[in-house]
């Protein structure tokens, strides 16, 4: 076809009793394509409704086999031209309804409401004749432009017209109303409905607007038309317009809309515009939406067969695998090590039974089975602070721990977010103990952890915490600088270790000394070591509010992680400053204070 041929495109619909849908389908769609005709066809037992463009030969020649159609004789297209081909691609569907309308006892083919025909009404405008025009269309539509004075349904889809009606007032159910859409169809279904809620004299324009600009022009019409195709909109001359169409929420756009600076094509137009601020509102409420539904209910309130490797340290060379075992997790007594073994959940990557006298050696890889786990409750809150292309800042509840560890395995915070973020795995740069409440940073690659973690261990990230304890201290500000144990103690803990510990640095400074003997503190760790702040605390003899592993006199306690519902570790990461991967800028975060701490 030459570049300069004239396309001709119709638009029509006819309600009849059709049948043999598949068949048809078959027809049609193989003589649209013969005839290089593009748009779209919908078939309904109710009847055709299309939307065509192609040569005007062919376009004709499909019309007289559309009219050998039983039921189909009375098909009356609308033309209009173009300049190019406005479909993409010829489809042929077969529909519940040709228009979806979804209110059953409306059917066009046995009835329909009184037609007006286009001069008709304009003679009844031009002669000022009271009559209210209705304008049955999507709100899209009307947009482009409508009848002057015109009530508009004020509708998103089709679906939403009988309500819209329901809500006209009483009296315009003894006015003279003409009901009118784009090509007629719409209004086959609105104004017998209308008619049915109780409107006494409703017309339906015929042949839509479409048919209305065919006949009378620009005639008490204001703006343009909306049609179905790549043209947008159309003028009272049946032109195409310099109208467009959002990409992004399909709003039809004016030229002047297009030159809007928030028109960005196939991005955003006035209508759908976020500012970065909006964007990361809506985008901070589908993640929490997503996490919602990620822990209801909590993936490890459910029975599941859990399978945790052990890997043989150097350490346990040529030793047996019970040793190793009591090695690796020294906080199980080896009698449940032994039972474990003799109950033979102890395995190879083959499911080999391995008896608790099997001789290991380093860099083995051995399973540990652990079947129909069922995990205690976790507080799920989890809210997202920010989030960007490289990291991701959370406010994170307690008792939550954030990795596998002990009876926790789903009922962690790195896999839910590991679901929610799938197929991200997002890497926890620093440790926050599941009792610990406040704000706390991941990054979503293993490139940009790469950048912040260093700042932890570079001692370039300032933290500030709260932290409730027992007692008074006597001055307003100090320091502890005890060395805390490298390796796990009790309970996987940690405990000062004078001689051979971990350099470890905390600042502190009271803010409040209460009645109740307690204080609110903030506490400024300068290092990062496993519980420092709590340890530190412990060691000064001001241990934390709701610690039960770190309590009064130095004691130890049996507990690590708290039950839900129980008084809570009044600990808390309030702030965070690091230098953002991306940027290269100092960025600060802060997670707001808990109740035990306003």
């Amino acid at each position: 076809m030459p570049a300069t041929a004239t396309i001709t495109n119709i638009s029509c619909y006819q309600f009849a009793e059709l049948s043999e849908l598949k068949d048809l389908r078959a027809r049609l769609l193989d003589r649209c394509k013969g005839l290089g005709l593009k748009g779209t066809i919908l078939l309904s037992t109710e009847g055709i409704n299309l939307f065509v463009a192609g040569v005007r030969e062919n376009v004709d020649a499909l019309v007289d086999d559309l009219r050998a159609i039983p039921g189909l004789a009375a098909l009356k297209p609308k033309y209009s031209e173009s300049a190019e081909q406005p479909f993409r691609r010829m489809l042929v569907r077969i529909k519940k309804e040709i228009i979806a309308f979804g209110v059953a006892g409306i059917e066009p083919a046995k009835y329909t409401s009184p037609r007006l025909e286009p001069k008709i009404l304009k003679q009844w405008l031009d002669e000022g004749r009271p009559v209210i025009l209705y304008d049955t269309r999507n709100d899209y539509e009307v947009k482009l432009g409508t009848f002057k004075d015109a009530v508009v349904a004020g509708v998103d889809s089709f679906r939403e017209f009988p309500e819209a009606v329901r809500r006209l007032p009483q009296e315009m159910k003894k006015a003279e109303i003409v009901s009118f859409c784009t090509g007629g169809i719409r209004c086959e279904k609105a104004a017998p409905f209308m008619e049915r809620e109780g409107f006494q004299h409703v017309w339906q324009l015929e042949g839509g607007i479409l048919k209305y600009f065919e006949e009378c022009g620009s005639a008490h019409y204001e703006g343009e038309c909306f049609v179905f195709d790549q043209r947008v909109g159309v003028d009272p001359g049946l032109h195409e317009t310099a109208s467009s169409q959002c990409f992004a929420c399909q709003t039809p756009l004016t030229a002047e809309e297009q030159a809007d600076p928030r028109y960005v094509e196939h991005v955003s137009c006035p209508y759908c515009f976020k500012t970065t601020e909006e964007q990361q509102r809506e985008n901070l409420a589908q993640r929490h939406a997503a996490l919602r539904e990620a822990v209801t209910p909590l993936p490890g309130s459910l029975p599941y067969d859990q399978t945790r490797p052990l890997n043989v340290p150097e350490a346990c060379d040529q030793g047996t695998i019970l040793d190793c075992l009591c090695h690796v997790m020294p906080h199980i007594p080896r009698e449940q090590w032994q039972a474990v073994c003799d109950e033979g959940r102890i395995v190879t990557d083959d499911r080999e039974i391995i008896p608790a006298h099997h001789i290991v050696r380093a860099g083995e890889r051995y399973l540990h089975l652990k079947p129909a786990q069922q995990e205690p409750d976790v507080n799920a809150d989890i809210r997202v602070l920010f989030e960007d292309e490289a990291v991701i800042v959370l406010n994170k509840p307690a008792p939550l721990p954030v990795h596998v560890g002990g009876r926790f395995n789903r009922n962690t915070l790195q896999f839910i977010l590991n679901t929610v973020w799938h197929p991200l795995k997002p890497r926890s740069v620093h440790r926050l103990d599941a009792n610990t409440t406040g704000v706390t940073v991941l990054c979503k690659t293993r490139h940009f952890a790469s950048f912040v973690q260093p700042q932890f261990e570079r001692g370039e990230v300032e933290k500030i915490y709260l932290a409730r304890v027992k007692g008074h201290p006597p001055q307003d500000e100090f320091v502890c600088d005890v060395p805390v144990s490298g390796e796990a103690g009790k309970l996987g803990g940690r405990t000062v270790d004078a001689e051979g510990g971990l350099d470890a640095r905390t600042e502190f400074r009271v803010l409040r000394r209460d009645a109740d003997d307690t204080a609110l503190l903030e506490a400024r760790p300068l290092t990062g070591r496993t519980n420092q702040i709590r340890i530190h605390l412990w060691h000064l003899g001001f241990p934390i509010v709701g610690d039960a592993a770190y309590l009064a006199g130095g004691e130890v306690g049996e507990t690590q992680t708290l039950a839900l519902g129980a008084p809570p570790l009044c600990l808390h990461a309030l702030q965070i400053a690091f230098t953002h991967p991306l940027t290269k800028e100092r960025v600060t975060f802060a997670a707001e204070p808990p109740e035990w701490a306003k």
